[in-house]
């Protein structure tokens, strides 16, 4: 046998060897997230977020004695490009699980595929809630959640009417109906409705609409991201001195805005001015881990952390990955982390402390009261 000849067999007989092995030896998480288009302002940090979870567990020995590892893929935040990173995690990089924050385009393009490919997925992005699948759970909010410490601390402020700003898709136009219906079921008025494209960047139609109605508030509902900023940026160059509450922006992004965001007022279940131990360490190991680049965690990013966690803990207590024994196991595992602890036992959504805040000068929010374990409502009630 020539010496080309025995080089070639080694490197196959090594393909044999590390190849399967090397598979066999690894869990792993597959991300699709949306780095470009709207949400590739808040992506990164989810990115940054699932990496130290895996990084963690597998310092202390993996999951099942196996290394976990990461798969991203962007799905542009859009329904096309979810479609694509989807097929491709599951049926061609065989993902054991997908963990992700995505808008509800990519959500729900993505989803058939998940079916078809009957691969667990946790997702980690509020959204506008009854999103129902065998194979999914959620650990973020809902606007069950969300949207009463908004609306009533309004009303105690003396707001009686509102408008309503959102993004032209099935997250805006799903969160503001639930806010319509609440605020006239607390006697408020809904003194005008407005959506734009979900890539929209010019607003001034709209907020000229804002200035002639001349309401006591403002809830807006975007895509998250990038249609965040310039609405805001928008809304406070036209002057407009309404009270500001928006379901949708996450820290990270408020911190972007710059001196547009303060006065803003969110509910969320996570800032970073969460005053526990869990939290606090949890923002020492990013802080040490990323330095200088890390990104601001966030409503969209922490819940990331925690779910990479859930499925750690699901895997465990099933004894294997195989999805028909992970799937029950995601309902029964307790998670501790930043937002305290978690279990998706709610039709598959999580009890939530949601916390009610206004954005600062710096970025940072400032809260202003909590709620205890925020029950999600009827979401998926044919779901066990």
């Amino acid at each position: 046998m020539s010496r080309l000849s025995l080089l070639m067999a080694g490197v196959f007989a090594a393909g044999l060897l590390t190849g399967p092995a090397l598979a066999a030896d690894t869990i792993t998480i597959g991300i699709p997230v949306g780095l470009s288009g709207a949400n590739s302002v808040v992506a990164p940090s989810v990115v940054q977020s699932a990496e130290l979870a895996v990084e963690e567990i597998n310092a202390k020995g993996g999951i099942l004695g196996k290394k976990v590892v990461l798969e991203v893929a962007d799905d542009a935040s859009g329904a096309a490009g979810a479609q694509k990173a989807f097929d491709s995690l599951i049926f061609q990089k065989k993902v054991d699980v997908l963990i992700s924050m995505e808008t509800s385009a990519a959500r729900n393009a993505g989803l058939p595929i998940v079916n078809r490919g009957k691969v667990p997925y946790i997702y980690t992005s509020f959204y506008e809630g009854r999103s129902c699948s065998p194979y999914m759970y959620v650990n973020a909010w809902v606007p069950d959640q969300q949207v009463a410490p908004i609306v009533d601390f309004f009303n105690k402020e003396g707001a009686k009417t509102y408008f309503l700003i959102g993004s032209d898709y099935a997250f805006g136009r799903g969160m503001l109906a639930f806010t319509k219906a609440y605020i006239e079921k607390t006697g408020g008025k809904v003194v005008g409705d407005e959506y734009a494209p979900m890539d929209a960047t010019d607003w001034t139609a709209i907020l000229s609409k804002v200035k002639a109605a001349n309401p006591d508030a403002i809830i807006t509902s975007t895509a998250g991201g990038a249609p965040n900023v310039t609405l805001t940026k928008q809304l406070r160059a036209a002057g407009i001195k309404s009270l500001y509450g928006n379901l949708a922006v996450d820290e990270g992004t408020a911190k972007a805005m710059g001196p547009d965001a303060e006065g803003i007022y969110i509910a969320g279940s996570y800032f970073t001015n969460i005053d526990t131990p869990a939290n606090k360490a949890f923002l020492a190991a990013m802080e040490k881990k990323f330095g200088k680049d890390l990104k601001t965690p966030n409503d969209l990013s922490v819940p990331e952390y925690e779910a990479v966690y859930a499925y750690k803990a699901a895997v465990e207590k099933a004894g294997t990955t195989d999805a028909a024994k992970v799937i029950p196991a995601l309902a029964e595992v307790a998670v501790e982390g930043p937002r305290g602890t978690i279990v998706m036992n709610k039709q598959r959504h999580a009890p939530l402390t949601m916390y009610l805040g206004q954005v600062k000068a710096d970025g940072s929010v400032g809260i202003i009261s909590s709620f205890k374990d925020v029950d999600p409502g009827e979401q998926c009630p044919k779901l066990k």
